[in-house]
């Protein structure tokens, strides 16, 4: 399936010069979007996984249906001040700006292999931020899974040493 033509690209939005690949045009269509999670299962399906994470808020419509896909846990990475319980928390930086993400503590067992899933790489910022949530509650990031890669902003380059799958790369 040809999932780029699944994909709407908005000008200047959310600022001038942007193009945003706004994804929900795929999620809206049953057919494309279980196409696509599909597809992400298979090029992950190597990995020994134990559960997944996805960082807030677009990377819960991603993992969780992949780790329904995948038959494990899905751990959601939200917004800081989001979480009821005790968690850790680390700031970054946006490509609009900063925020803060947020993980319970007991989200992650010492030891679990963790595939990150998002929508988008992007600069790599939020990614490289979950994975050292991940980390340091001594959890293994052992893959990071995304329907779009944009290539020229080199966000993998803020993940060495993980593997990276795309479903969509835009050069």
């Amino acid at each position: 399936m040809d999932f780029k033509s699944h994909i709407r690209v908005i000008p200047d939005f959310p600022q001038p010069g942007i193009r945003f690949k706004d994804i929900t045009t795929l999620l809206k269509d049953g057919q494309a979007y279980r196409a696509a999670i599909e597809a992400i299962k298979q090029q992950v399906a190597p990995l020994e996984i134990d559960v997944v994470a996805g960082p807030e808020a677009r990377g819960f419509v991603i993992g969780a249906p992949l780790a329904l896909a995948l038959g494990v846990g899905f751990v959601p990475i939200r917004k800081s001040g989001k979480l009821p319980g005790p968690t850790v928390e680390a700031a970054y930086d946006l490509e609009y700006g900063k925020d803060r993400l947020a993980i319970h503590r007991d989200a992650i067992l010492p030891g679990q292999k963790v595939l990150i899933a998002d929508d988008l790489l992007a600069t790599g910022g939020t990614i490289a931020t979950t994975v050292n949530l991940i980390r340091e509650l001594h959890g293994e990031v052992v893959g990071a899974a995304f329907l779009i890669e944009l290539g020229y902003l080199d966000g993998r380059s803020k993940l060495p040493g993980i593997d990276v799958f795309s479903l969509v790369k835009y050069a």
